[in-house]
């Protein structure tokens, strides 16, 4: 147990996981905020899903401590040497998805709060969104707001 605590409070894959939830829970209140569309149904299904994914590292955090997965062949030593990363289990693997999918979110809930964005950046973030969510306002949704 006290490797586990060790592993979770230490690891640099979790701490930046947990700060882009964070990041990504301010971006998308400040969203409600701005398009007044408090809902708790939203709120809750997200906060299931960053639990969720919490929950999913420290499973996986227990099978690498069970099983000591090393994955860092797949990783060039290069990047190994400058970050100072010795082990990538499959916690750490599953970290990088999860910070990924955080950091889209959190890039959409900043556009949609109208932040400035390199724009062939906004431009492929919309379309990327268009294509793969419901998330995206339509025209209407423009109109009705105005």
């Amino acid at each position: 147990m006290t490797h586990l605590i060790t592993l979770l409070s230490t690891n640099k894959f979790i701490s930046i996981v947990i700060i882009f939830i964070f990041l990504d829970t301010i971006l998308g209140v400040l969203r409600a905020i701005k398009e007044r569309k408090f809902n708790s149904a939203i709120g809750i299904n997200g906060a299931i899903r960053k639990v969720a994914m919490l929950s999913c590292i420290i499973i996986l955090a227990i099978v690498d401590i069970i099983f000591s997965f090393n994955m860092s062949f797949m990783v060039p030593t290069s990047v190994l040497n400058a970050t100072n990363i010795t082990q990538i289990g499959i916690c750490e693997f599953f970290c990088i998805l999860f910070v990924l999918y955080e950091a889209i979110s959190c890039m959409k809930n900043a556009m949609l709060c109208g932040l400035p964005m390199p724009k062939k950046l906004k431009s492929k973030l919309e379309q990327f969104l268009n294509e793969m969510t419901s998330e995206m306002p339509t025209q209407s949704d423009n109109n009705k707001s105005r």
